[in-house]
């Protein structure tokens, strides 16, 4: 067991591990120590000042980043002495830094905005003009301006540390020093550098993307999960106007720490493309034409009955665990058949040699792991194309869940018995489909996914559905559930214990479980069709 430390930060006592540092012992009794260098995924140089602490006893304030905790050590982190030293940090701070708080991406979101509201002078004291660095660009995503750095280099430590590059350095010495790129070599080619911009924690560094979009305090943040590999990295929706505006990481040391790759951070416009299905079709017969669900869904059980051979169905794993269990109760219950999936996957990973769990995988899709442990089998090339000549013009019935098909146009739907397409965009299977039923994507609806790892971990809505697409999961389960093949599910955690009832992976798993920080499936559940 771990040796612990008891001490009295701001009057509340404590018990720690010990060689915790101040700044983070405070944290557990709810006082936030000011800091700028600090970060917890990087080493603590103390060169910032602003995490200056009154320990009793000790000579001079100490800093709270660096200096670990002793047995019966008294801290004030807000006592006279200490703010006092605070102050006069922030008083330098703004010597040369512009005041251009309205203009300012990071705007709502500065650490030195917050600490000179809270504790700062009400009054400047300079007098001589400001050092006016200006603009750079830095390259990939990142541009810095100069004049607003409070050189605490994060950005120099991360892309050492972490994305183990040395291409950013301080150059310089005193008050001449600046961030700059070694040797004029920028961040174009390195795969992690949007995280300077994370972790920032002025409006120094800024990215490109996000350049004068929006105002933080207009951004609704909503956590979820990473769709573009099968690391699952844990991030959060920042949305306006029902656009995903940006991607940000959150934290999650079991899976991707406090990064996420820029490959994935600026994967997310698709999410805001306005080709969307709103209402369910029907082609062919009658009824046909757009309906309501009622009518869509009683044409497809009629359609279906009449139809002789076995079930064959595409799934997507870009579908949630929620939605793929659903798809598989419903081929079950028309009399069961093969579910195949594709996933695109590129020719070689991303790794951080600093940082072992973090890794843009080779597969492409946030959901094999679900898919896999569902028994259902993955087709096709490395890039997701072809493998699909068994279900081609099928005579029974054919159903595909989010696979657009967009290299099957010529073969499906000619002379398939009955051809019924899931999906969120319009798509060569939705022009060839006899039947459409819009599906909402995972930015809109709550569910889970399973990582490479097999670790389920759950995302909630961020956006607004449009029209009447529904989650494919509540369309799906009401189907199978019409056919005698469960109850009806009215939630996404409704649908979640469906899957855990009968898919021995997620058995005695539930949404409480899985938290916000995801829950390992049962490992004694090997991973098929991969």
């Amino acid at each position: 067991m771990a040796e612990m430390v008891t001490l009295t930060i701001d009057g509340k006592e404590v018990s720690v591990r010990k060689g915790t540092t101040i700044l983070e012992a405070a944290k557990q009794v709810g006082e936030e120590v000011p800091h700028y260098c600090y970060h917890p995924g990087l080493s603590s140089p103390a060169m910032c000042r602003m995490c200056l602490v009154e320990v009793e006893g000790a000579p001079k304030p100490m800093p709270g980043c660096v200096t670990t905790v002793a047995e019966g050590q008294v801290v004030n982190t807000q006592s006279g002495e200490a703010r006092h030293h605070r102050q006069g940090v922030l008083e330098f701070y703004l010597v040369n830094h512009p005041l251009d708080c309205p203009i300012c991406d990071m705007s709502g979101e500065c650490y030195l905005q917050d600490y000179v509201h809270a504790e700062g002078r009400k009054h400047g004291r300079g007098r001589e003009p400001k050092r006016v660095f200006g603009r750079d660009d830095f390259g990939g995503d990142v541009l810095f301006y100069g004049d607003r750095c409070v050189m605490c280099t994060r950005c120099v430590r991360f892309m050492s540390e972490v994305e183990q590059d040395h291409r950013l350095t301080v150059v310089e010495r005193g008050n001449r020093s600046v961030i700059d790129t070694f040797f004029d070599e920028g961040l174009d080619g390195t795969h992690f550098h949007g995280n300077v911009v994370d972790i920032c924690p002025v409006g120094a560094l800024v990215s490109k993307d996000f350049l004068h979009k929006a105002r933080a305090w207009d951004l609704t943040h909503t956590p979820s999960i990473c769709t573009s590999c099968s690391q699952g990295c844990n991030i959060d929706h920042h949305t306006r106007d029902n656009l995903v505006q940006r991607l940000k990481p959150r934290e999650n040391l079991d899976v991707n720490g406090w990064w996420i790759c820029d490959y994935g951070r600026h994967n997310y416009e698709w999410m805001n493309h306005g080709d969307r299905l709103e209402a369910p079709l029907v082609r062919g017969g009658e009824p046909s034409g757009a309906m309501g669900w009622g009518d869509a869904l009683r044409t497809l059980l009629e359609r279906a009955a009449d139809k002789k051979g076995s079930v064959k169905a595409v799934a997507s794993p870009f579908a949630s665990n929620e939605s793929l269990g659903a798809l598989k109760r419903l081929v079950d219950a028309l009399g069961g058949g093969d579910i195949v999936y594709r996933s695109p996957r590129a020719e070689d990973e991303v790794t951080l040699e600093g940082f072992p769990t973090l890794v843009r995988r080779k597969d492409l899709s946030p959901n094999t792991g679900g898919a896999g442990r569902l028994g259902m089998k993955r087709v096709g090339d490395d890039e997701g194309h072809g493998g699909l000549e068994n279900v081609a013009n099928h005579d029974g019935v054919l159903i595909v869940l989010g696979d657009g098909l967009l290299d099957q146009a010529e073969a499906f739907g000619a002379d398939a018995g009955l051809f019924v397409y899931l999906g969120t965009h319009g798509s060569a299977a939705a022009a060839e489909a006899d039947i459409v039923l819009p599906i909402t994507s995972h930015a809109e609806m709550e569910g889970t996914f399973t990582n490479y790892e097999g670790r389920v971990q759950r995302f909630w809505p961020s956006l607004d559905a449009p029209g009447m697409a529904r989650p494919a999961w509540l369309v799906l389960g009401a189907l199978a559930a019409e056919l005698g093949r469960g109850s009806v599910v009215k939630t996404a955690a409704e649908a979640f214990a469906a899957l855990a009832a009968e898919a021995p992976a997620f058995s005695g798993m539930t949404y409480d479980d899985i938290g916000t920080r995801g829950a390992v499936v049962n490992e004694s559940v090997s991973l098929t069709g991969d």
